[in-house]
């Protein structure tokens, strides 16, 4: 693996993104949006998605510069266009103003659609929370070939559809945030397998043309094309079918359709529940509950194979210290990719390169 100095990761992929079309503000935004996916440990929705974004912007597929436009707003409710901007302005744009009516309201109940990739979805159950508030997120996406294939199938019909829940830190527990594809794993993650060379960790991740299931990432790479296989067999089957109709079908972005699967983008919508916890008056102090819930849990015993009992958040937080420290890793062939991306557009080789801490052997 090549190890990158994170600081210089970000000016390196802020300049891909200028060369594709996008000012220094927004270009600076998405950069940072992508190396804080790899320092929390999320390759899969880290820099080595910046080609793909070029090739959008490029191809006009996804719009630099687009902004969030607000269609209706109607009490709690809110609905959003994304008009195929980039996920990780449009994402901030409209969560600043999911908070803003949470604030005034108690509760915001927000829709977006059609907005470009929107990378990482904790990264805005995070800005929830940092406000004080719960959140809750589904998420689909369109544009492209189908990934995942439903339960008791093994042909690909809908995407990873995401899901998330985030809660906020109290005086003695941090926030704890759950962000989980629908799929046993994120399909950036067989990307960055297939791209590093090594076979899934798992052998129920995937399934072949042939209906059998595979370690092989390449599989959702090549034709014949296989699929990708739900988290939790029926369960996460489930709540995939149900990200997707309130994602997609409820703000009017469009579920997994065939139709909307054609082209070469990513599109994604999101449905965002945000809840004031104060608002309640149950009695019980919600902050109290969280602390020792998480407390309590911690307390067991590590099986084997574990060196303690952690809860959502705690694994991002141990890969954003040591990363910072030792580097953000990326595989020769996304490096590789990423370079000929920003070469072909007018940068210079050594703006990669000196971004480079070590190089693989």
């Amino acid at each position: 693996m090549i190890r990158v100095r994170h600081d210089e990761l970000t000016v390196v992929v802020a300049a891909m993104m200028r060369s594709a079309g996008s000012d220094e503000g927004e270009a600076r935004t998405v950069a940072e949006n992508l190396v804080e996916a790899n320092l929390m440990g999320h390759d899969s929705h880290g820099v080595g998605l910046a080609p793909r974004y070029m090739a959008h912007a490029l191809a006009g597929t996804m719009t630099p510069g687009a902004k969030a436009t607000v269609v209706t707003d109607d009490g709690a409710y809110l609905l959003v266009e994304g008009n195929m901007g980039y996920g990780q302005t449009v994402g901030a744009e409209t969560m600043r103003l999911a908070i803003d009516k949470a604030h005034r309201t108690g509760s915001a109940i927000v829709g977006l659609r059609n907005v470009h990739h929107l990378g990482r979805i904790g990264a805005w159950g995070e800005m929830c929370a940092r406000a004080g508030f719960i959140s809750i997120h589904y998420v689909n996406a369109t544009g492209h070939k189908p990934y995942v294939a439903p339960w008791g199938g093994y042909e690909a019909r809908y995407s990873t559809n995401p899901y998330c829940t985030a809660i906020p830190a109290t005086g003695n527990t941090p926030m704890m945030v759950l962000d989980m594809a629908t799929s046993r794993v994120a399909q950036g993650k067989v990307r960055v397998a297939h791209y590093a060379g090594t076979r899934m960790p798992m052998d129920d991740a995937l399934v072949g043309p042939n209906g059998r299931q595979t370690t092989d990432p390449g599989v959702v790479f090549r034709d014949p094309m296989g699929a990708m296989l739900s988290f939790g067999q029926h369960k996460g089957y489930g709540l995939a079918l149900v990200c997707d109709l309130l994602a997609g079908g409820l703000p009017g972005g469009g579920t997994a359709r065939p139709e909307l699967a054609t082209g070469e983008t990513i599109r994604n919508n999101m449905l965002t529940i945000v809840i004031d916890p104060d608002r309640f008056t149950s009695g019980a102090a919600f902050a109290g509950e969280f602390d020792s819930l998480v407390e309590y849990v911690k307390s067991g015993q590590p099986a084997e194979g574990f060196d303690r009992i952690r809860v959502p958040g705690d694994p991002e937080r141990e890969s954003m210290d040591e990363r910072r420290r030792t580097g953000v890793p990326i595989d020769p062939n996304t490096w590789a990719e990423m370079k000929t991306a920003g070469c072909d557009n007018g940068m210079d080789a050594a703006e990669f390169d000196r971004a480079v801490i070590s190089a693989a052997a």
